[in-house]
Formats: structure tokens, sequence, C-alpha cells
């Protein structure tokens, strides 16, 4: 997996989650630069369901948690276009922080 980073662009973070698309669990990374948010399949083959969001584009980031026993912390993305992007992370709290601080 490589990611083709624009000029004076810096990775800050980068950790392990999965995406839903068209009824299909895709594993991947999320990454956060100094410039955007990009989700890359893990796989090869699968380049189709990459993302990526400019910072300006995004309106809100919703923290959530899901389960009782397995507890499932994430984060919802939402677009100004009305598309929310959903990514299970481990650190959910300091993606969500560098995430609101970019915006």
């Amino acid at each position: 997996m490589v990611v083709v980073l624009n000029p004076n662009e810096v990775v800050l973070k980068a950790g392990d989650t999965n995406q839903v698309f068209e009824n299909n669990k895709i594993d991947g990374k999320l990454i956060v630069t100094n410039q955007r948010l990009y989700f890359k399949a893990v796989k090869t083959g699968l380049e189709k369901f990459n993302l990526e969001i400019m910072f300006d584009n995004i309106l809100e980031v919703i923290y959530y948690s899901n389960g009782f026993l397995v507890n499932t912390k994430g984060l919802n993305v939402v677009t100004r276009d009305g598309r929310t992007f959903a990514f299970p992370l481990k650190q959910r709290d300091e993606f969500g922080q560098l995430i609101n601080s970019m915006y």
C-alpha cells in the first residue's frame, strides 16, 4: 500500500480500520495528513474503495461507541455533501482530536 503525498504533505497519524462499501467489509488504514484524510484498502485489487476527504469538506466528526460486551469505538465523519463515513478505531479519541483541529 503506497500513499502518494502532495508537496509539503506530512502523515500525522495512521491506524487500522475497516469500511463497509456495497455490503463488503474492506480492511484498510485511516491516514491523517496535514492536508487531508485518507482511507486506503490493504488488499490489492480493492483500490476502488480508497477514499480521500479534504478537511474543508468535513462538516462534523461524531464519536461513537457500540456494543455491550464487545465495545467498538470509532468516528463518523460527515461531509458537506451529506455523506457519512464510519471508521471503527481503537485510538478514536486521538484521531478525533487531530481531525477536529484540522478543519
